[in-house]
């Protein structure tokens, strides 16, 4: 892996939360100025940001304003003083987002997915220095997301960041795109000095989630939001249902509840490692039982194998996560992680028979 040593995007790298701010897509010059100033009078933020070109699903969908908005984000700066960003998705978009003086670029999810698609940029930009915000894959693969990160500091970037917006999920689910936080959590765990954003309005595509889905980002020590904001919501020409009034965002970001990384209280930290040798010691248990749970599987493959019977019995997998979901919400456990843990030992148990099958 390469080994990388990341600056910060904003000049007040300690500021927390960062905040990201606008509309998702540049509608009018109107529209784009009137919801800059209404932010600069509601809140402090960092950066306004705009869609100027907007890939969608569909082809008859808006797609943006194109160049003309980037006149819009110039009068921006111009009037409030706010630095400016916006999605680029090839060449073209980083020469004329850097002409017309925007300050940060950002990488949308269905660029990050490709990797000729990040190279193109990475090449347009070798050599500059200009921040870089990277999103997330639509498809939850770290390595893909990682990979993104790494062909933009390969160009010279060092000032770059990464927005965590979820993941595209099968099913049904509360949210427009799944957080699988723990993704997230272990690019940080991998790259601590990297700023990390939650891009609340993506993860949950209606206005309800935005606060809880903002709060927790907070509590799991994002360093900053990206929301979207328009002066009426309502009549957006894209994502109407994810976006909130510059107020309302003002709302929001004056009750999250900003909590310490760390403490030097001495009787809290006494309780914590108290509580965190029990942690240890509890995961040392599970590892014996799962240990010992594979062993089992171990002898019903070689059974299998004896009596010429296939390794998957989908029936006998059904039953085992059905029961093992209704004991888990009986322990606040989760269904959805009651069936990823599942899969996760399923798959081991699949893997430990299949070695004992092709012996």
């Amino acid at each position: 892996m390469t080994t990388m040593n990341f600056q910060p995007i904003f000049s007040k790298p300690n500021k927390r939360p960062i905040l990201v701010a606008g509309p998702c897509s540049a509608e009018t010059e109107e529209q784009v100025l009137s919801t800059a100033h209404q932010l600069k009078a509601t809140q402090e933020i960092d950066l306004f940001r705009a869609g100027i070109w907007k890939p969608r699903t569909r082809p008859n969908s808006f797609e943006g304003v194109g160049t003309v908005g980037l006149k819009w984000l110039k009068r921006v700066k111009e009037e409030t003083g706010l630095k400016v960003t916006t999605e680029v998705a090839n060449r073209e978009h980083v020469f004329e987002a850097l002409k017309y003086g925007v300050d940060v670029l950002w990488l949308g999810a269905r660029t990050t997915v490709n990797p000729f698609s990040v190279q193109e940029i990475a090449d347009a930009i070798e050599g500059m220095d200009i921040p870089v915000m990277i999103k997330n894959p639509i498809n939850p693969d770290l390595n893909l997301w990682i990979g993104a990160i790494e062909r933009i500091y390969k160009a010279g970037i060092r000032r770059i960041g990464v927005v965590h917006r979820g993941f595209s999920q099968h099913g049904n689910s509360q949210y427009r795109n799944e957080p699988r936080w723990n993704i997230a959590i272990e690019l940080m765990r991998q790259f601590p000095e990297l700023t990390i954003i939650c891009d609340n309005s993506h993860i949950c595509g209606n206005r309800t989630l935005l606060a809880p889905v903002a709060q927790k980002a907070m509590d799991l020590n994002y360093h900053g939001l990206m929301t979207e904001t328009h002066p009426t919501p309502d009549t957006a020409w894209s994502d109407a249902n994810q976006q909130i009034t510059p107020e309302a965002f003002g709302d929001l970001v004056n009750n999250l509840v900003l909590r310490s990384v760390d403490s030097d209280d001495e009787m809290f930290l006494e309780n914590l490692d108290g509580l965190r040798q029990q942690i240890d010691l509890l995961d040392d248990d599970l590892l014996k039982l799962l240990g010992a749970r594979m062993e089992v599987s171990r002898k019903i493959g070689e059974y299998k194998k004896e009596n010429n019977i296939s390794i998957l019995q989908p029936s006998r997998w059904n039953e085992i996560l059905k029961i093992a979901q209704h004991k888990g919400s009986e322990k606040g456990l989760s269904a959805s992680f009651m069936e990823r843990y599942l899969q996760a030992v399923h798959h081991e148990s699949i893997d430990q028979q299949n070695k004992i099958m092709n012996k």
